[in-house]
């Protein structure tokens, strides 16, 4: 049954207009009155909705009962990800959804190739959002993880952050997956740029609690990196 998120709250037996862009989606599947489709807030659980009009620009729906589906991980999984080019950061936001990544945290480091301000900054984060929401439509997340505005990562680093376990993806890690805590109820992994973290910014990681770790021999891109990283922890702490 099709996906869709809403922002916007929603009450059983409530009739309602779909947005300009559901409505489109639910035309170009060429839906028609009678069927149903599944729509969430990211407030948690989800609801079925049928099809009661449709008309060339618009969709109305009925919404139907509430399910308590609750989908999230018991590791609370924060990735601070250092910005890289656009598709890159759209795969590393799309596939940590996927993952069940909680919270993610973009940064400026040294070596980051693209930076944003204004409103541009906003456009770019108004994209990010909504990438991490279709990623929730398609693998079944009913709530979708925050997404910060950028930061400077030296402005991250001095801020206080609740996680059991924190790490630094780097070539030059001293511990390998294998030798994490045997139990974490959450955790933080940072992750540089294409170029990498330079060296004051690895100490600076580092005096912030931050340990490096290695993921083997090869050395991963920046928008593989993170995800790989998630899928661990998830296997170790979470629940796969």
């Amino acid at each position: 049954m099709p996906r869709f998120y809403l922002d916007q709250p929603l009450q059983a037996g409530a009739g309602l207009g779909l947005p300009e862009g559901v409505a489109r989606h639910v035309q170009v599947l060429r839906m028609q009155p009678g069927e149903t489709i599944t729509l969430f807030n990211g407030q948690g659980g989800e609801y079925s909705a049928t099809i009661t009009a449709m008309g060339k620009k618009t969709v109305d729906v009925q919404v139907g009962e509430h399910q308590a589906a609750e989908r999230e991980s018991p590791l609370q999984l924060v990735l601070v990800q250092a910005v890289s080019a656009s598709e890159r950061m759209d795969y590393t936001i799309q596939k940590a959804t996927e993952l069940g990544v909680t919270r993610i945290v973009p940064v400026y480091s040294q070596y980051c190739q693209q930076r944003m301000s204004g409103e541009r900054a906003d456009k770019r984060l108004a994209h990010w959002r909504a990438v991490a929401q279709a990623a929730c439509e398609q693998c079944e997340r009913t709530r979708v993880p925050q997404i910060d505005a950028v930061i400077a990562l030296d402005k991250w680093l001095a801020q206080p952050l609740d996680a059991a376990l924190k790490l630094l993806l780097s070539p030059a890690g001293a511990i390998r997956a294998a030798e994490l805590p045997a139990a974490a109820a959450s955790a933080a992994v940072l992750v540089g740029p294409e170029g990498g973290l330079s060296p004051d910014e690895e100490a600076a990681a580092r005096a912030a609690g931050y340990q490096p770790i290695i993921l083997g021999p090869r050395i991963l891109r920046t928008e593989t990196a993170g995800p790989a990283m998630a899928a661990i922890l998830q296997a170790r702490y979470g629940d796969y």
